[in-house]
């Protein structure tokens, strides 16, 4: 049997690249509907939100020069890469205060008590998501919540453009977010050089087979398999167990989305991974600091 029979479905197939002027064409096929709610289909909110950064981008542009400074000469950055190595299980705990699929997380919102709270129960890093009209976060929060503990950082946002890397970087990053679904690989690979050039990692998030191999084409030291599919917002631990076997064990392995529990870890350590990104989980508990002990329990 033929190595690509044995592949997922699309892991080697040829996906076209994309430019950074030609990404709202692409995304603008997907959208099925005009002027939806934010709970309207995946591929249209995906949409919106790649065209909502297309916008904010118009105005970052105009008071941007003192970003560049700022981001090159910041130091003591923090090693996120390391931080994911030393830790197993090493939960990279999420504070976001809502989601376009579940509204409002947390009411009494308070990032820097998160996050002293997941380095109380154990996290290896933080993720602090910074969108603001699609999840109610900012830039803000994560610059109060790193100061707060001794962890690396990643700032979560939908990343379209260099100077969302110099804006990351300059406000404290540790890692950013690079999506596979909405970069080319040469995208991927520009930025994530980028991100390192500025003492940053980069987390490469991928949802499937075909976003796959851009991402290691791209030279990705860290992939994200995403368990949520975008066109339906459901939720497969599954994702992360057929895709574990095709990625090199050079490369960590990071499961985002639907864990829940110790039994969730367990099994997806047993295919390879040794890092898990939690988000809603934590947020939702009361008590962020007892529901990681639970995780790694």
């Amino acid at each position: 049997m033929s190595c690509q029979m044995l592949l997922p479905r699309g892991i080697l197939s040829n996906r076209p690249e994309r430019s950074s002027i030609g990404c709202m064409s692409y995304w603008r096929r997907f959208s099925t509907r005009q002027g939806s709610s934010l709970t309207g289909t995946v591929p249209d909110i995906l949409a919106r939100i790649v065209a909502r950064k297309h916008e904010e981008l118009k105005k970052l542009r105009g008071h941007s020069s003192d970003l560049y400074p700022r981001a090159m000469l910041r130091t003591g950055r923090r090693d996120f890469a390391a931080a994911l190595r030393g830790r197993k299980p090493a939960i990279i705990a999420e504070i976001k205060k809502a989601s376009p699929s579940k509204g409002v997380l947390s009411a009494d919102y308070q990032p820097i008590e998160t996050a002293r709270a997941y380095e109380e129960g154990g996290a290896a890093a933080i993720s602090v998501l910074t969108d603001r009209d699609f999840f109610q976060g900012g830039l803000p929060d994560l610059v109060a919540a790193r100061s707060a503990i001794s962890l690396p950082a990643i700032r979560k946002d939908f990343t379209i453009d260099p100077l969302h890397i110099y804006e990351a970087a300059a406000h404290g990053a540790d890692a950013i977010l690079l999506i596979a679904a909405i970069l080319s690989a040469a995208e991927l690979r520009e930025f994530r050089e980028l991100a390192e050039s500025l003492g940053m990692a980069a987390l490469v998030e991928v949802h499937d087979g075909e976003e796959l191999k851009p991402a290691l084409d791209s030279g990705a030291k860290i992939i994200g398999v995403n368990n949520r599919d975008l066109r339906t917002f459901e939720v497969r631990l599954e994702t992360s167990l057929e895709l574990a076997p095709y990625i090199p064990d050079e490369v960590i392995r990071v499961s985002e989305s639907g864990i829940h529990d110790a039994a969730d870890v367990r099994r997806l350590m047993d295919a390879g991974y040794s890092a898990f990104l939690v988000g809603e989980h934590l947020m939702k508990s009361g008590d962020p600091a007892g529901a990681l002990r639970q995780l790694c329990s």
